[in-house]
């Protein structure tokens, strides 16, 4: 047992997990410079990756979720993530769900949350971003992604508003990021994954498309949707025709499969337990062979990213090395994890961008 898992079996587990992700995020802010000074000593790991007219430094990236505000992109970028999304950022600052909304499923290696997209709001972060900008992050910062949603008082059957929210993180955003990711699959906005029909999703990626070229001028921002992996095989197909029209048409970069899942099959967890928790999306292990298979069937039906043009972002239940593989395997170009850092520790991503390239 490791220092680290000691550390989390023994104490963190007797801890609030929000209270904890709070007090573990902190840690990593403030020991960020010992992160970069051991990290300079151990040197770089892993391979440059060409995705989306970008340069990452590796294949591995921090999920959003992690930072919602912005607050510690560099600091995460020390620990060795290659990419870091910020988010999900909301036109309007909002609290979220009521508390307790996150939780623990240790037997499951899973975590369950109905957060809520709790988050400081566009105008907070954009605030936040602009001075991280003026203080030139320098070459080794990480590739920044910003993932946005819609705020939870807009109804979702109302397109016009839909799209005006959206439009305000957009605006605000874009001339910060390095790509630009949109939301549709969360389970814990009331409504949001109806936006995920393509009837409903192709006008709004197009809106967004159109607002980030007019905040960004000259420099094109790069465009994914991430989505559930909870969709059906042939809307997972229909998502793939969009993005495929979409990239023809100049509007969509890429995919990201997938977001938390609704399911509880197959749960190690006894179910009462789960059913006492409630409402949320599970992160973690039990998503690790659905979110392959969509990576798979995604580029199976786009083809190869020289042909497509189209980026896949592989996130879901990556644990070990071998998860990785098989996600890269399956057609990802680039991968993040999340819930694995929890439970694994700060060392993790070193982990596993090593071991790719052993």
């Amino acid at each position: 047992m490791t220092l680290y898992d000691h550390l989390f079996t023994h104490v963190a587990t007797r801890i609030d997990p929000e209270r904890a992700h709070h007090l573990g995020f902190r840690g990593v802010r403030l020991g960020a410079p010992v992160l970069r000074a051991t990290h300079a000593m151990l040197g770089a790991v892993g391979s440059p990756v060409e995705a989306m007219g970008l340069r990452f430094p590796h294949v591995l990236g921090l999920a959003a979720g992690f930072d919602k505000n912005a607050v510690g992109i560099d600091a995460l970028g020390a620990l060795g993530f290659g990419h870091v999304e910020i988010g999900t950022v909301t036109g309007l600052a909002q609290p979220g769900n009521p508390q307790p909304r996150l939780f623990r499923l240790p037997a499951d290696r899973a975590v369950l949350n109905r957060m809520g997209f709790n988050n400081d709001g566009a105008h907070a972060v954009a605030e936040r971003l602009r001075r991280r900008a003026a203080r030139a992050p320098g070459a080794d910062a990480p590739v920044l992604g910003v993932n946005i949603g819609k705020s939870k008082v807009v109804p979702d059957d109302d397109q016009a508003a839909v799209e005006a929210d959206y439009e305000t993180s957009a605006r605000l955003l874009s001339p910060y990021a390095d790509y630009l990711v949109v939301n549709v699959s969360s389970p814990n906005t009331p409504g949001l994954r109806n936006l995920q029909a393509v009837e409903k999703l192709q006008p709004l990626l197009e809106h967004v498309r159109r607002v980030a070229d007019a905040a960004t001028g000259d420099r094109r921002v790069p465009l994914l949707v991430k989505i559930a992996p909870d969709l059906a095989d042939e809307d997972v197909d229909a998502v793939a025709d969009m993005a495929m029209a979409g990239r023809r048409d100049g509007v969509l970069d890429g995919v990201i499969a997938t977001n938390t899942t609704i399911s509880r099959d197959g749960l190690a967890t006894p179910a009462a337990d789960v059913e006492a928790i409630g409402a949320g999306g599970v992160s973690g292990r039990p998503l690790t062979q659905r979110s392959c298979e969509v990576v798979r069937r995604l580029r199976g039906r786009i083809g190869d990213r020289e042909t497509s043009g189209l980026t896949l972002v592989g996130v879901g239940g990556i644990t070990t090395v071998e998860d990785a593989r098989a996600r890269l395997e399956a057609g990802a170009d680039l991968l993040q994890g999340y819930t694995a850092f929890i439970y694994e520790g700060p060392g993790w991503p070193r982990r596993i961008v090593r071991g790719l390239e052993d």
